[in-house]
């Protein structure tokens, strides 16, 4: 039997420590903040991620790891297993995927990129689901062909707390951004197969909340009601630079909403907070691949 290692990118929102548990590797995503280049994980925390950029003047912006970077990362696992599966974030957000799988042909069927359209919270179920299907003694090859296979099996739903940022990333106007924070207005967006879309425009964060539960609620009793009623859903929350208590309120919101589900919940990866900026919350669901 194949001794396979699983790898993402810290896109997922993997940390050290959870790496560390899950048994898997984490490639760090480069940033750039007002020039200056520091790594996610290690050198740059969420918190003081959302320090650097709390000013409005900060100039934000991201990078994949370089060819070189990459192949090194994988030789290194690589001395200790015969294959290894790799999960980036989704194709549909960035060129990373394709370019690891290009990267992947140098070496010779061990590494197998997998591309379904996962990013932060989904990202990381679909590592962990790889990790189980590892451990079962499924090749390399068999984990990518299930993994691909439920690729738009998932939703995302993100409130987005303060559109200075998306405002900054040319996402939405000046004159758009004033009128929305005037009105209080709380935009949400959805992910799905991996595009980043609007969803709907709430009136203060009670109401944000209402429609993200109700986004997923539609979404279990239509979209996913085979996998909800076969038990192969994972109900999934995220935020980014919040209060605990705040994050508590919105795990127990999200509990009460779904009794009987267990809510599993980690930071929004920082490839998403860099461009919604801190105090956002999300809920998301993504099919356990088995």
């Amino acid at each position: 039997m194949s001794k396979v290692a699983i790898a993402t990118d810290s896109n997922s929102g993997i940390t050290k420590h959870i790496a560390k548990k899950l048994g898997v590797y984490v490639l760090p995503m480069t940033f750039f903040v007002n020039g200056k280049q520091y790594y996610e994980e290690v050198d740059l925390s969420q918190k003081d991620f959302y320090k650097l950029i709390a000013n409005s003047k900060a100039e934000v912006g991201t990078s994949q790891p370089s060819p070189t970077e990459l192949s090194d990362f994988w030789r290194g696992i690589l001395k200790d297993y015969d294959e290894l599966v790799y999960i980036p974030m989704s194709s549909a957000l960035s060129s990373s995927c394709t370019t690891s799988s290009m990267i992947a042909r140098d070496f010779g069927g061990r590494v197998h990129v997998i591309n379904n359209q996962r990013i932060s919270v989904t990202q990381y179920q679909s590592v962990a689901d790889a990790v189980e299907m590892a451990k079962k003694g499924l090749s390399g090859k068999q984990i990518k062909e299930k993994l691909e296979t439920d690729k738009l099996e998932s939703s995302i739903y993100i409130m987005v707390n303060d559109l200075k940022y998306l405002k900054k990333g040319g996402r939405v106007t000046t004159a758009g951004a004033l009128i929305a924070s005037v009105m209080n207005l709380k935009p949400v967006l959805q992910i799905q197969g991996g595009k980043l879309d609007a969803y709907a425009k709430c009136r203060g964060i009670k109401s944000a909340k209402e429609t993200l539960l109700s986004a997923m609620h539609k979404d279990f009793d239509e979209r996913f009601k085979e996998y909800v009623d076969n038990k192969k859903m994972s109900l999934l929350y995220s935020y980014s630079d919040m209060s605990n208590s705040d994050i508590d309120q919105w795990r127990k919101e999200i509990e009460k909403s779904f009794p009987g589900f267990k809510v599993n919940g980690q930071p929004l990866s920082l490839s998403i907070g860099c461009h919604i900026g801190p105090g956002s919350i999300a809920i998301a669901c993504s099919k356990i691949t088995e």
